[in-house]
């Protein structure tokens, strides 16, 4: 039997991936001040497209203009000037790949300077240090529940209109969809917590809400986290049976993430080096899923070499390799892959070897941003930027502002 290459197509929803490189979401801040997508997203997402990746995700778009996870977010409802969207879905496939939509609601990861009373299941702060930078939420009412629901396939529904070829959830990394997952941020009383089954029902009803306004061809997705990493959050075993089902009900793909902003395993936060040596940090939990369902299945975090991307493959951990902040710096990173074995990719690690200074500017984000907005521009991605370049930059461009955290 033909061993599956990174370089093979794949068929999703009767639709057709060139090949298994899969561009997961970066934020790249590039919404204008009416946060429609700016010409900068078009271009940026055609080079993408010309580096010969197969299914471009976007950056998480919002799906509600009062509730933005950072200040440059793209949004996507009914006051949106679609033909800007057109043309973003129309430049991100201009080569070739399929472009998909990643939808968005950042529940209480809301910066207090955007938001004095963010929503959320509970009235449950974040903790880790971030309550300074994020104020504690308001309990959701059940009409608000459903109204955000319907916002989800709202945006969905707009998605296909303007040529997006799907449409993936985000239900990881701590924003609202993984807040209602997670037993420590969801102690709701009602339908909506307390059982997994309940913690679960709202990401199912943004499913059912958008596959009713996309039809059962068009694809949905899911990004879903593995397992929350903190304590008494969403665990490996509940991930489980939470994948098991969203396969049962017809979601068409599923990335497979991890962690949090209270404990960030996404960026490879206290990995292990057994982990390391694999270099995917979630590859253990896809292999534990895999002979259990049917569904696309995609793992991102941590690939950097062509051999490790094919080994999964080989094994069958997974269908498609996830792969972001390496196409920050190389948008040709997939052609290399898929032609040279031996390829492996050499990520900068920026800091200015001052912790606090790299912290205030959020460095480890920053940094990646600039390189988008160079990219988005026109302009070759700058590996060797230097990190006070972009604590100069950060300071000269937002002022005070810059010390007040975007992310959690």
């Amino acid at each position: 039997m033909t061993q599956t290459q990174l370089g093979d197509s794949i068929n999703i929803a009767n639709a057709n991936i060139k090949n298994r490189l899969f561009k997961s979401a970066m934020s790249e801040q590039l919404g204008d001040k009416l946060h429609n997508p700016t010409s900068g997203l078009a271009n940026l997402y055609e080079t993408w497209s010309a580096g010969e990746c197969g299914l471009l995700v976007t950056g998480n778009v919002m799906i509600s203009r009062t509730a933005l996870g950072e200040p440059k977010n793209v949004v996507l409802d009914e006051k949106s000037d679609l033909n800007s969207f057109k043309a973003w879905a129309a430049s991100s496939k201009k080569h070739g790949s399929s472009v998909w939509m990643q939808l968005n609601h950042p529940g209480k990861q809301i910066p207090k300077f955007l938001s004095k009373e963010p929503v959320a299941p509970s009235a449950i702060a974040l903790g880790s240090g971030l309550e300074a930078s994020f104020a504690k939420p308001r309990a959701l009412e059940e009409h608000e529940i459903e109204s955000i629901i319907q916002a989800f396939a709202h945006s969905a529904r707009l998605a296909k209109e303007t040529g997006f070829d799907g449409v993936q959830i985000h239900g990881a990394h701590g924003y609202l969809v993984s807040q209602f997952l997670s037993p420590r941020h969801n102690q709701r009383d009602d339908k909506w917590g307390g059982s997994l089954e309940n913690r679960m029902r709202f990401v199912t009803e943004v499913y059912h809400a958008i596959r009713r306004e996309v039809g059962e061809d068009y694809p949905i997705g899911i990004k879903l986290n593995s397992a929350d990493y903190s304590k008494g959050g969403f665990s490996h075993e509940e991930a489980m049976q939470v994948v098991q089902q969203l396969s049962v009900l017809g979601l068409d793909l599923i990335e497979i993430s991890g962690g949090t902003y209270e404990s960030p395993s996404m960026v490879g936060y206290k990995v292990s080096d057994s982990t390391k040596q694999r270099e995917a940090y979630f590859l253990e939990f896809a292999e534990s899923i895999r002979d259990k369902i049917d569904t696309t299945l995609v793992v991102t975090g941590g690939f950097r070499s062509a051999s490790a991307m094919q080994d999964a493959l080989a094994n069958n951990s997974c269908d498609m390799i996830g792969i972001a902040r390496p196409l920050a710096v190389d948008a040709n990173a997939p052609s290399k892959l898929i032609n040279n074995p031996d390829y492996k990719i050499n990520m900068p690690r920026p800091t200015t070897g001052i912790k606090a200074v790299d912290k205030m500017v959020m460095l480890d984000i920053s940094w990646f941003e600039y390189q988008l907005e160079r990219m988005a521009k026109g302009k070759a991605p700058k590996p060797n930027l230097s990190a006070w370049s972009t604590v100069a930059q950060t300071l000269g461009r937002l002022g005070s502002a810059a010390f007040k955290q975007r992310r959690a």
